[in-house]
């Protein structure tokens, strides 16, 4: 009993320690490509209001059927970043998490490509990044700009580090929707389907053939950045997935290919954040 009580008062008499984090903001943008304002979910590192650094950016897209809120609500950003940035696994970064969806894929425009009605992908080049890193003090280079995402945005961020390499230092891919040829994603029996455009869209945006199809200097390009692929043993997207792979090995763009037990799922994206986080911050210009 004695040992008891003094041990109590040790822990009486101690300090509080306090456990620093970070915040999760929601601001929005008023697109003048989309005809429409835009919100978009913003991490900011412990110690961002009080001070005038600037800091590298991380580019984090939904999946269909999601929003911006999908990576706290359901993953759980901001618990991860912290401990990931608290260990020294992570630098202080920000974190973008734009919206492109709704959870009504049939009725409300989705996706991260230019499409008829839909031209996402100038509003999040001409628009959302120069906003967002000017706004909230973003180095603002390739080498400290990372693109990563879930599904139809682990296809986005794909394509757009395909498309823009000159923007980005890495691209991590999380159970990524890269081709819709063989319809991974069901397309709808009606015709004014919304779905329907967004099912069209990844194929003509198709990571795959944009492999089989670039130059040599593009693929030169594409070798200035670091690639993740990451996709779970019982996901429906793996033999994509395992394709994509297969494509960059012989186009001799390296890549890490991890295939992790899970499917598609917040569970395994929650976890693939632990991977994705100290990755891109590893590829950061130091």
């Amino acid at each position: 009993m004695k040992r008891f009580l003094y041990l109590l008062a040790i822990l009486l008499i101690l300090p509080a320690v306090r456990v620093n984090g970070g915040v999760v903001v929601t601001d929005s943008l008023r697109s003048e490509v989309l005809g429409a304002q835009v919100k978009f979910n913003v991490y900011l590192p412990d110690g961002f209001k009080n001070s005038d650094r600037k800091y590298p950016v991380v580019y984090l897209l939904h999946g269909l059927y999601g929003t911006y809120t999908n990576w706290e609500e359901g993953m759980k950003m901001k618990g991860v970043a912290d401990e990931l940035i608290a260990s020294g696994e992570a630098v202080p970064m920000v974190i973008i998490m734009p919206n492109a969806g709704h959870p009504d894929v049939h009725h409300v425009q989705n996706g991260y490509f230019n499409m008829p009605g839909w031209n996402y992908e100038d509003f999040f080049f001409k628009e959302l990044i120069p906003a967002v890193e000017a706004k909230y003090r973003c180095i603002g280079d390739k080498g400290h700009r990372a693109v990563m995402g879930l599904s139809m945005g682990g296809g986005g961020s794909t394509v757009y580090a395909q498309r823009h390499p000159d923007m980005f230092s890495s691209c991590y891919a999380m159970s990524a929707w890269l081709d819709n040829k063989q319809n991974n994603v069901g397309r709808a029996d009606n015709g004014g389907d919304k779905l329907d455009i967004v099912c069209q869209s990844v194929c003509d945006h198709s990571a795959l053939d944009f492999i089989d199809n670039a130059s040599e200097a593009t693929l030169a390009s594409l070798r200035t950045v670091k690639w993740f692929i990451d996709c779970g043993d019982d996901d429906f997207l793996l033999e994509l997935n395992e394709d994509f792979h297969r494509k960059m090995k012989a186009a001799r763009i390296k890549s890490e290919f991890r295939v992790r037990d899970g499917g598609h799922t917040q569970e395994y994206w929650h976890q693939a954040l632990r991977l994705a986080l100290p990755f891109a911050s590893r590829c950061f210009d130091r």
